[in-house]
């Protein structure tokens, strides 16, 4: 069966309908792209998790392959983000809340006849959330739930050659490889005025209990 979008939002009811009805739907996995709402220094936009998934997950549709049918459901764009919520624009929701939002999410992609799940999150401040909801949602809707994260992927030695291993090790918010994906997808909204070589929490941790 043939749908005409790999994004869930795209298909009208009787899409649905028909792939319920189809021996494909066996093998159709639904991606819940998780990502957040909150500060990335003073130069980037606080759209930043959001833009990276989805720009992550545009570059990997034209990858897929034909045999293996894939739907996209709308991105979540406000997480569990209170750690930054000292900042102005942060927004951020309660664990109790963000599990709640995304176990009825699993739940809806269960009635619709699909069986696998993969939670695909930009934002390390929820990594935990993922691992509960994945196992409340095998045991509550017998869904086979995977969950990972864009900047868990293998960036290939040709991308991770450009980054020092101090800035893989601690600049992984708001860093160069944020600001350089940034910068590819909506660079008109980075201001690399403001842009420094900013210390953070985790380096300082590190240099206080080596």
């Amino acid at each position: 069966m043939q749908l005409p979008s790999v994004f869930w939002a795209d298909l009208t009811t009787r899409h649905f309908a028909q792939l319920a009805a189809s021996p494909v739907i066996d093998r159709v996995v639904a991606v819940l792209p998780v990502a957040a709402t909150e500060q990335h220094g003073p130069h980037l936009p606080v759209s930043v998790d959001t833009t990276l998934v989805d720009g992550v997950i545009t570059a990997a549709v034209p990858h897929l392959a034909a045999d293996a049918p894939v739907l996209f459901l709308p991105t979540q764009q406000v997480g569990k983000s209170n750690e930054h919520i000292r900042f102005p624009g942060t927004l951020s929701l309660s664990a109790q809340t963000v599990i709640s939002i995304w176990m009825e999410l699993g739940a809806c992609v269960a009635r619709a006849g699909i069986r696998k799940l993969v939670l695909f999150n930009s934002h390390g401040g929820q990594v935990s959330l993922m691992d509960i909801v994945a196992r409340d949602l095998r045991t509550e809707h017998d869904l086979i739930v995977y969950s990972s994260n864009w900047y868990s992927l293998p960036l290939g030695d040709a991308v991770t050659g450009l980054f020092s291993a101090h800035e893989h090790r601690f600049g992984v918010h708001a860093g160069d490889m944020e600001t350089s994906m940034m910068l590819a997808l909506r660079e008109q909204y980075v201001d690399m005025k403001r842009a420094q070589n900013f210390s953070n929490s985790s380096e300082e941790r590190a240099a206080r209990y080596p």
